[in-house]
């Protein structure tokens, strides 16, 4: 028995240390043989770069030297920091990576009164406090390039973590590019300062383009004109009215060659004076579209159709001494408006549109159909002809029923498009250049269906100090054109950088199961409400029968059915407590399970394709030296 014993020891302890000398030996080979491999298991790839940001940091020209700032030790309490710090740290090393030697990464820990906080107060980057009174918090990143180029993102915001990889990608890329493209400005609407000849003075333009002009070369062209220059990158069309057939030929090749559109169309654009006489109010039309454009590219706007919005119309007052009652065409847009997963509107808070049209998909059409902005689902179409002669904004209301269906006042399309004149450029005599049928690459258009979101009295307050004209935003207007427009200037590459998923998860399984139980209990908890109920109307009807009204104790019927109530509220609440310890259960268990697969399942696999790596290695070594064998021989 003692032999027996020992000998068993004996194999156990051997079998333990086998196990371990193998457990070694798979570590080293996977380290040797796998060096530098990567595979990304995510749902949403959240480790790999997108093909757009791949192809921008691998056609680098010039060195860009990237500067990481990150404060280890002040961010020592905010584990979840420290995280997304891992996390864009990982980022930018794998676009080194990517970068064939381009990209240069450095990662600075700014400590308090060192150089390198100094340097990073030098670039301008923001610094957080995690605590009251606690140290500053450096978490961002600089960048340089070969021509003294400086760009920044001065502290990164873990709610704009989805947008984590548009943002760097962007900053490599004006790095990269410092020649920006230029805004061509193709407008029938008086958008820039211009002499006012009712008033005899200068009237000045709209924020909003100044605001552009400021930010990009923006170049007016004509709206009758025949063409769009080569050097034009980005054109923005704002209220094309009756545009004639050869600008719209332009536009149309423009588009098919590759440039990028902005588009301001609208039913009825209150900024239109057409037809307008003293003291009266405009008569004439005032709608406008990009006509047989749109219907080729496969987008449907109805020009005599108006967005009302029952939820999201704002209050106010549209003739002095009239009292504020809410307008249903002028819309007040929110957060929930916005498309959260478009960098151009996800941070806008607000944003107002007036007499705004919808935009949508036509059937069939094999574009990309994104909406950017819409109406709330407490909407409906109204006919434009009723606000040419509104007395107030309440008569809007008469007849309103909403459809239930969120109207898009602003859209992204793409993909490849057809030509609005697949005969060629119509006139043709003299035409010089090539016709396009189609579009060369994916095309790249935002839609607006309203002109006035660009106009000063939707998002800004304008004051005078000392004789300076000043803007004061209350709105994101502003901020829109100018996320569009800066956003159409960057490559295909660029625009086609996404926002992506959160690198902090929920664990959906977990809340459903939590739902779930939520579910059971509230039905459970019901059940016994309306049990306690009907016992207390079934007490109540028991005392009203009783002829001794004075008695306090309970009657035999009484006494059965108060004692049958206690039971079966002790049984709900039994099966209550069941309930939820069948949760907790239930998420034990998944969590077990995600430990198993985390623990062996992958280290598993990992050593199964390490040791498939090592034998076919082998195996195509033994097949070249017997084949150098044969050759000898």
């Amino acid at each position: 028995m003692n032999t027996t014993s020992r000998s068993r020891k004996t194999y156990g302890a051997t079998a333990l240390v086998a196990l371990a000398l193998l457990f070694i030996g798979v570590t080293i080979l996977i380290t040797f043989v796998l060096r530098g491999a990567r595979i990304d298991l995510t749902e949403s790839k959240l480790y790999s770069l997108a093909p757009g940001t791949e192809r921008i940091v691998s056609s680098l020209a010039e060195p860009v030297n990237l500067y990481f700032f990150f404060s280890q030790e002040a961010s020592a309490q905010s584990p979840q920091l420290r995280a997304y710090a891992q996390r864009v740290r990982e980022m930018l090393e794998e676009m080194s990576r990517e970068s064939d030697g381009k990209l240069r990464l450095t990662v600075i820990d700014p400590k308090p009164f060192s150089e390198e906080e100094d340097r990073a107060s030098e670039f301008g980057l923001q610094t957080a406090s995690l605590t009251p009174g606690g140290e500053p918090v450096y978490f961002g990143l600089a960048g340089t390039n070969s021509t003294d180029g400086r760009e920044i993102i001065g502290l990164f915001q873990p709610d704009k973590e989805e947008f984590l990889e548009y943002d760097v990608a962007s900053l490599i890329y004006r790095l990269g590019n410092t020649k920006r493209a230029t805004v061509g400005l193709m407008s029938s609407l008086p958008v820039d300062a211009r002499f006012d000849q009712m008033s005899g003075q200068m009237a000045p333009g709209w924020a909003s383009i100044q605001q552009l002009r400021e930010l990009l070369e923006v170049r007016t062209l004509q709206p009758d004109g025949n063409e769009i220059p080569a050097d034009i990158g980005v054109l923005m069309v704002v209220h094309p009215k009756a545009l004639s057939t050869q600008a719209q030929y332009a536009i149309d090749q423009f588009v098919m060659r590759g440039g990028k559109l902005i588009a301001f169309i609208d039913p009825q654009s209150e900024n239109d004076n057409a037809g307008a006489q003293p003291g009266m109010p405009p008569m004439g039309d005032r709608s406008s579209t990009l006509g047989p454009l749109l219907e080729a590219w496969g987008v449907k706007f109805d020009p005599t159709q108006i967005v009302g919005d029952r939820e999201l119309g704002l209050t106010v007052s549209l003739r002095q001494g009239q009292p504020p009652s809410q307008h249903i065409a002028i819309i007040g847009l929110n957060r929930q408006s916005m498309n959260s997963k478009d960098v151009t509107v996800s941070a806008l808070d607000t944003v107002n549109v007036m007499t705004a049209g919808a935009l949508s998909k036509k059937e069939g059409a094999a574009i990309e159909f994104e909406p950017l902005i819409q109406s709330s689902a407490n909407a409906a179409l109204l006919p434009a002809a009723k606000l040419m002669f509104l007395p107030d904004s309440e008569s809007l209301l008469d007849g309103f029923k909403a459809t239930g269906e969120r109207y898009t006042i602003a859209a992204r399309v793409h993909g490849k498009l057809k030509s609005a004149f697949p005969d060629g450029k119509p006139d043709a005599e003299g035409a010089a250049g090539q016709h396009l049928t189609e579009s060369k690459e994916d095309a790249n258009i935002i839609l607006v269906a309203d002109t006035d979101i660009l106009a000063d009295p939707l998002w800004v307050r304008t004051q005078s100090v000392f004789g300076q004209r000043f803007a004061v935003a209350w709105a994101n207007n502003g901020d829109f054109l100018a996320n569009s427009v800066d956003n159409l200037a960057g490559s295909a590459d660029l625009i086609s950088v996404r926002g992506r998923q959160s690198f902090f998860r929920p664990f959906t399984k977990v809340e459903e199961l939590r739902r779930q139980a939520g579910d059971q209990l509230r039905a459970k908890e019901k059940e016994l409400d309306q049990e306690l109920k009907e016992t207390e109307q079934k007490l109540s009807a028991l005392e009203a029968a009783r002829g001794d009204q004075g008695s306090f104790s309970l009657s035999p019927e009484q006494q059965a059915e108060l004692e049958r109530f206690q039971e079966e509220r002790l049984r709900i609440r039994k099966e209550l407590r069941e309930t939820q310890r069948s949760l907790n259960v239930e998420i034990e268990k998944l969590g077990t399970r995600l430990a198993i697969i985390n623990i062996a399942l992958v280290p598993t696999l990992l050593a199964i394709g390490a040791l498939s790596l090592w034998f076919l290695r082998r195996r195509r070594l033994q097949a070249g030296r017997a084949a150098a064998h044969t050759a000898r021989g």
